[in-house]
């Protein structure tokens, strides 16, 4: 697993392959728990017994909670090490390019496609693509950017 221990790191690896990570099951358990969190309690989501004659033909997870699956995934291929501080500051561009059927499995990979300093810090984008597994298409692809603040 990389390990970036620098900005200089950070730069040596733009558009170099990470991941992918390991395959994550999307069970209805996890999709209510979103649903409360958020209070986003859509039938396409929550009630599988409608969900089945619906447009997808199962319950879906949300959006948000694919995208807020990132975290998880992203751990199991790359780390920073010697950050005083990490920050997400927010994404570029996110698109929900297939449905995530209920007890689906995605993972996900990624490239650095840019660093840039900021202040004292360095400010990564990365490309994201969570697969699904057995689609054609991904579930999401994530452009996100984080501040990396590296301890002197």
């Amino acid at each position: 697993m990389p390990v970036f221990s620098s900005p200089e790191a950070l730069r040596a690896a733009i558009n170099q392959d990470l991941g992918p990570s390991e395959w994550l099951v999307v069970d209805q358990e996890r999709i209510d728990r979103f649903a409360q969190a958020t209070e986003d309690s859509q039938w396409i989501h929550v009630d599988p017994g409608r969900a089945t004659n619906g447009p997808f033909g199962s319950t879906i997870a949300h959006g948000f909670l694919t995208l807020s699956l990132l975290p998880r995934l992203i751990r199991d291929y790359y780390m920073i090490e010697g950050a005083a501080m990490t920050i997400n500051y927010g994404l570029d561009r996110v698109r929900f390019v297939t449905p995530v059927p209920v007890d689906a499995r995605v993972r996900a990979r990624s490239a650095i496609v840019e660093v840039t300093d900021v202040a004292a810090s360095v400010q990564v984008k990365l490309r994201t693509t969570i697969e699904l597994e057995g689609a054609d298409r991904p579930a999401a692809i994530v452009d996100g950017v984080t501040r990396i603040h590296f301890a002197e």
